[in-house]
C-alpha cells in the first residue's frame, strides 16, 4: 500500500508540475504576481497531496519569525525537495539562491528566472560569491526575502556535524540584514533522491533573528549551533512519536 501510495504521489507531483508550467506561460509575460500566484498554488496543491496521499504533514513552529520576512535571510536546513515546496508558500516574497543549472530546466527555469531566484555558477569559484551578493542584494532592494540552504546541498538527518559553505556568511556580512535560521526534519519523511515518502510530521521552526554585525566566524558557529541542535531536537521528537504509534 506504501509503495502504491508513493508511485500516486510521485505520479500526481509531476504530472501537477508538468501542467502547471504549460497552463502558467502567459503568466511569464504579467507581472511577477502572476507568476507568485501560480507558484504558491503549486506549492499548495504539493502539499496537500503530500499529506492525502503519502500522510506527511507540515507543522509549523514559531511562526511569528515570519514577520522578518523583507530584508531578511532565511538560513534553513536541507535534507529534501519537501522545504524547498514548503518555504515557496510560507514565506511572502523568497527568493532561493540555487545552482545554476536549475534554470536550464524545460520551462521550469523561465519561472526561476521571472521570480528572481538568485543563480550561481558553482564552477566560477570566489567570483560566483561576488556574484552572488551583486544579485541578492538587488532582490533585497526590491522587496524580496532571501532564502539560502546553508549546507548547499541536501543532507541526511542524522549526519552530526555537515559542512557550511561560506556562502552565507558572505551575505550576512555584506548585506547587514539579520539571518532567520530555520530548523526542520523533512528528510525522516522524504530522504534525499528517495522514492519512497514515509507517513509523519514535518516539523519547519523558524528560529528568533540574528541579529547584523557579528564577526564572520561568530556568526556561522552560531547559525550552525542554531540549526543543527533545533534539526536534531525535531528529528528525536518525531522518532519518539512514531514509535510510540506503532
Amino acid at each position: 500500500m506504501k509503495l502504491l501510495r508513493c508511485m500516486l504521489f510521485n505520479l500526481s507531483f509531476y504530472g501537477l508540475t508538468t501542467v502547471m508550467c504549460v497552463l502558467c506561460l502567459p503568466a511569464l509575460v504579467l507581472p511577477k504576481q502572476a507568476v507568485w500566484f501560480c507558484a504558491k498554488s503549486w506549492a499548495r496543491i504539493t502539499l496537500f497531496l503530500a499529506h492525502h496521499v503519502c500522510g506527511i504533514k507540515l507543522d509549523l513552529r514559531d511562526p511569528q519569525n515570519l514577520r522578518f520576512s523583507q530584508s531578511t535571510i532565511f538560513s534553513a536546513k536541507h535534507q529534501s525537495a519537501f522545504e524547498t515546496i514548503a518555504l515557496t508558500l510560507l514565506i511572502p516574497r523568497p527568493s532561493f539562491i540555487l545552482k545554476r543549472e536549475l534554470l536550464f530546466l524545460p520551462l521550469f527555469g523561465l519561472y526561476l528566472k521571472k521570480i528572481g531566484a538568485v543563480a550561481i555558477d558553482r564552477k566560477a569559484g570566489a567570483s560566483a560569491i561576488k556574484e552572488m551578493v551583486k544579485q541578492a542584494r538587488a532582490r533585497l532592494e526590491s522587496g524580496h526575502s532571501l532564502v539560502i540552504f546553508a549546507e548547499g546541498t541536501r543532507s541526511s538527518p542524522d549526519n552530526e556535524n555537515p559542512t557550511y559553505l561560506p556562502g552565507v556568511a558572505a551575505l550576512y556580512s555584506q548585506l547587514q540584514v539579520p539571518v532567520v535560521p530555520v530548523a526542520l526534519n523533512s528528510g525522516l519523511c522524504w530522504g534525499r533522491k528517495a522514492f519512497l515518502k514515509k507517513p509523519g510530521i514535518v516539523s519547519i521552526e523558524f528560529l528568533p533573528p540574528i541579529a547584523a554585525g557579528m564577526d564572520k566566524k561568530a556568526f556561522m558557529a552560531t547559525l550552525k549551533s542554531q540549526v543543527e541542535t533545533a534539526s536534531a531536537n525535531l528529528r528525536d521528537e518525531e522518532r519518539k512519536r512514531l514509535q510510540k504509534t506503532s
